[in-house]
C-alpha cells in the first residue's frame, strides 16, 4: 500500500484580478500567508476555482511561477495543466515541473470531447509524459468539463498506459465510484475528495487529502471535521458539516463555489478582483443580500479574519 498521498484540506485558490481583469500577482503572497496560518495544506492552482480556462498560458505561467515561490514540505504546490490543446497542456506541464510543482492535475478536453475512455487514457497519457517523473492526477469534474466516463474503468485502463498517475482529484456526486477507485488495487490509487459539503462522507469512505474552493476563506469550518473525525466524534463532525451545508446551500443561491464565493475573498481582507467573462459578477445589491443572509445564519463569524 503506497502511503505518500496527499493529505489535509487544499485549497483551489482564487486567480487574483484588477478591475480590469488584468492578472494582480501581488495578492498572492498575502493569500498564501493566509492560507499558511489557517493550516491548509495546500493549493491546487489554475483550476475551476481559479478560472484558468479563461486565462492564456502566458498567464498560467505567471500564475504558477507566483505561487510557485510559497512551495514548502508543509504547503503542497499542485498545477493544474489541462487545456483543450494537449500541445499547451504539454508546455503548462513542462512549465509546473520546471518551477518546482508537487503535482499536477488535468481535467478532460472540454472541446470534441473524449468519447470514451480510451480517448481520455490517450489525452492524459499525452500530458502526463511530458513531465515523466511529476505525480499526476486526472481532475474529474463532469460538471464542467462535460466529460463524464467511469473512473474506476479510466483507472484501470490508464495504469499500464500512464506511469507516473496517481490518482484522481474527483470533484462528483458519485461517491460510490469515487468508493471504488480509492479501493482498486490494494489502496494504491490517491483520490482527493472535491465536494466540500460532503467533506465528511468522503473521510469515511477513505479520503485523506480534500481540494476545494470554500478552504479558501472557511477553513474554520472545515478544521473541526477532521479533528473531530480523527477522534471518532462523528456526532461533532456531523454538527460541522450540517453548518458548511447550510453555508453551501446560500452559496449556491448566489451563483456557487467560483461566482459567489470570489467576491467572499474581500470581505476577508484578500480582494481577488472580478470574475472574466462569460462567468458573471454580483451586483453590489446581491453581495450585501449574500453578507447580510451570512450574518444572520450566523456563518460569518467562521470565515478567516473574522474569528469564531
Amino acid at each position: 500500500m503506497d502511503h505518500n498521498k496527499i493529505k489535509g484540506l487544499i485549497a483551489a485558490p482564487y486567480t487574483p484580478f484588477t478591475p480590469d481583469c488584468k492578472l494582480n500577482l501581488s495578492a498572492v503572497s498575502p493569500y498564501a500567508e493566509r492560507l499558511k496560518n489557517n493550516n491548509i495544506s495546500g493549493v491546487f492552482v489554475g483550476g475551476t476555482t481559479g478560472e484558468g480556462m479563461l486565462l492564456t498560458v502566458d498567464e498560467r505561467k505567471l500564475l504558477t511561477e507566483a505561487w510557485a515561490l510559497h512551495r514548502s514540505p508543509n504547503f503542497k504546490f499542485m498545477v493544474h495543466v489541462g487545456a483543450t490543446s494537449y500541445k499547451d497542456a504539454i508546455t503548462l506541464t513542462g512549465h509546473a515541473a520546471a518551477h518546482g510543482a508537487d503535482a499536477i492535475g488535468a481535467m478532460g478536453p472540454l472541446f470534441l470531447k473524449p468519447a470514451g475512455i480510451p480517448d481520455l487514457v490517450a489525452y492524459c497519457k499525452t500530458v502526463a509524459a511530458a513531465a515523466p517523473d511529476l505525480p499526476f492526477y486526472y481532475y474529474h469534474i463532469p460538471d464542467i468539463s462535460g466529460v463524464d466516463l467511469s473512473m474506476p474503468d479510466f483507472l484501470e485502463q490508464a495504469e499500464a498506459e500512464i506511469p507516473n498517475l496517481k490518482g484522481i482529484k474527483f470533484t462528483h456526486a458519485n461517491l460510490m465510484n469515487m468508493f471504488v477507485c480509492m479501493r482498486g488495487k490494494h489502496r494504491k490509487w490517491d483520490i482527493l475528495h472535491g465536494q466540500d459539503e460532503t467533506l465528511l462522507a468522503g473521510l469515511s469512505l477513505g479520503a485523506e487529502g480534500a481540494v476545494g474552493s470554500t478552504y479558501n476563506y472557511a477553513s474554520a469550518l472545515y478544521r473541526p471535521i477532521l479533528e473531530a473525525f480523527a477522534g471518532n466524534d462523528l456526532e461533532e463532525a456531523r454538527k460541522w458539516q450540517e453548518l458548511s451545508a447550510r453555508f453551501i446551500r446560500i452559496l449556491i443561491r448566489y451563483g456557487g463555489g467560483v461566482i459567489g464565493g470570489k467576491p467572499l475573498m474581500k470581505i476577508t481582507g484578500i480582494d481577488c478582483g472580478p470574475l472574466r467573462t462569460p462567468a458573471r459578477n454580483l451586483t453590489e445589491k446581491e453581495l450585501i443580500a449574500f453578507e447580510r443572509t451570512l450574518k444572520k445564519e450566523g456563518i460569518l463569524k467562521y470565515f478567516d479574519g473574522f474569528g469564531s
